[in-house]
């Protein structure tokens, strides 16, 4: 359902906000402030636009700056990441760290170099996945530029953000525009994609704020007969789009690893 241009200006000033003043203390009353609206309206309407709360984009936000310092710094300390980004302490950075991008942050930082080496490795083989066909079942279409070369990563996630590992995901590549999961099981979930481009620059695939994207229009409501069919339109990112934050590389590895040990 598409959102009046007056809601979207203002909670996109408000993101903008946000990440202008990522190491600060923004409360919700600061931020409605921002916005021009009431604290309840302004987090109504910023949930409508962006499909979360104000105070979980926010910590999205500081997760992906977070992602960012990690992936630039050569140092190993995490403390002074912590602090630039407006988190009071190191348990709660390294918790929500975890819990939104599915490594530790020294995980993260220890990993981005063997993880960059594996992802342009997938360049060279055939994109050929096995499964087991079951009920209920949800094929995913997607639309993207015909000059893409890359890998685009489709995902069904409990939430209309990218901030944990999804239900179920898999990654495509140019020839191949649609992908099927099978086996799910019921709830209520959102078909989301992101296009990685082939790269010599890891950060490339760990920093995903340019990168094309998309979802399905409608949540998908899954039974144990559900057989349902959705379509994705990869574009560019919009000032308001939440931030990818699950490590999508480490899950692409993770999945291959475990298909090895079968």
């Amino acid at each position: 359902m598409s959102q009046p241009t007056e809601n979207i200006k203002a909670v996109s000033k408000t993101i903008k906000y946000m990440k202008e003043n990522i190491n600060e203390e923004l409360t919700s009353e600061k931020l409605a402030e921002v916005a021009g609206y009431s604290s309840y309206h302004f987090s109504r309407i910023f949930k409508d636009v962006t499909g979360v709360s104000p105070r979980h984009y926010l910590s999205a936000l500081r997760i992906e700056a977070g992602k960012e310092q990690l992936i630039d710094s050569a140092s190993d300390s995490i403390l002074k990441t912590l602090l630039n980004i407006g988190f009071q302490s190191l348990g709660t950075f390294s918790s929500k760290f975890k819990q939104f991008v599915g490594q530790s942050p020294k995980q993260f930082q220890k990993n981005a170099e063997e993880l960059h080496r594996y992802m342009n490795s997938l360049d060279e083989f055939p994109n050929d996945l096995v499964v087991d066909v079951k009920l209920p079942a949800v094929r995913c279409k997607v639309e993207a530029p015909e000059d893409f070369k890359g890998l685009i990563f489709v995902g069904l996630f409990p939430r209309p953000i990218p901030d944990q590992a999804p239900l179920a995901g898999a990654a495509i590549r140019n020839t191949q525009r649609e992908v099927t999961f099978y086996g799910l099981p019921p709830g209520t979930y959102y078909a989301l994609a992101a296009a990685i481009p082939w790269s010599l620059n890891p950060r490339d695939y760990f920093l995903l704020r340019k990168n094309l994207r998309g979802k399905a229009e409608e949540s998908i409501k899954i039974s144990s007969e559900t057989v349902a069919d959705v379509f994705i339109k990869l574009r560019d990112p919009l000032p308001y789009d939440p931030p990818i934050l699950i490590n999508l590389p480490s899950l692409l590895f993770e999945k291959d690893s475990k298909l090895e040990e079968k």
